[in-house]
């Protein structure tokens, strides 16, 4: 499959990310509220992605404690529903490439698949109980807040030569960098 920008942009694709984004959040405020004037809304996001006018949202921030505490950025819904579209346009370039055990936002990859992979390591490493394994669950610090996006972007367009997606990226990516710019502010002060 060719990489199309205007079937990104495509209300069939559209109405494809929106059934996605809401999959488990009928009952959310901006799910129900977006979808009080679907059509319009669908509609608008199609033209404001045609013409390259699309603008996201400021992001919503708010602190998860699970154990430990983490600052969450959310992007508005409509927002979801233009990632989703992207990532159905997209996302099997990168897929591709993942080796078969990554399971972070792979679809029937989840934690159950993770947890059944890890013992399948684990009885193949200690089989003849002289050995002992180890796990090591690792999180990077701010992670998508730190990722250098000029180096991200010159990694992307060595897949993805079309540059209306490229922009679409770049214009999801600067929302991201505001946050973290926001951050950093906040921070220092």
């Amino acid at each position: 499959m060719d990489i199309s920008y205007d079937y990104l942009c495509s209300v069939a694709n559209l109405t494809l990310a929106w059934r996605k984004a809401r999959k488990g959040k009928t009952r959310k405020r901006d799910v129900v509220e977006f979808e009080r004037n679907l059509e319009k809304n669908l509609l608008a996001l199609h033209q404001e992605l045609k013409n390259k006018s699309y603008q996201p949202m400021p992001l919503t921030t708010f602190v998860l404690r699970d154990p430990k505490t983490r600052i969450i950025s959310k992007s508005n819904f409509r927002d979801r529903v233009v990632h989703h579209a992207l990532i159905n346009v997209i996302g099997y370039i990168f897929e591709k490439g993942f080796i078969y055990d990554s399971c972070a936002n792979q679809i029937g990859k989840g934690t159950l698949f993770a947890l059944k992979r890890f013992e399948h390591f684990k009885r193949k490493v200690t089989r003849s109980n002289k050995h002992f394994a180890f796990c090591l669950k690792a999180d990077i610090k701010h992670y998508f807040q730190e990722v250098d996006h000029d180096i991200l972007i010159v990694a992307i367009k060595r897949k993805i030569a079309d540059e209306n997606v490229i922009w679409l990226i770049n214009q999801i990516l600067k929302n991201n960098a505001n946050f973290g710019m926001k951050r950093e502010r906040e921070r220092k002060s």
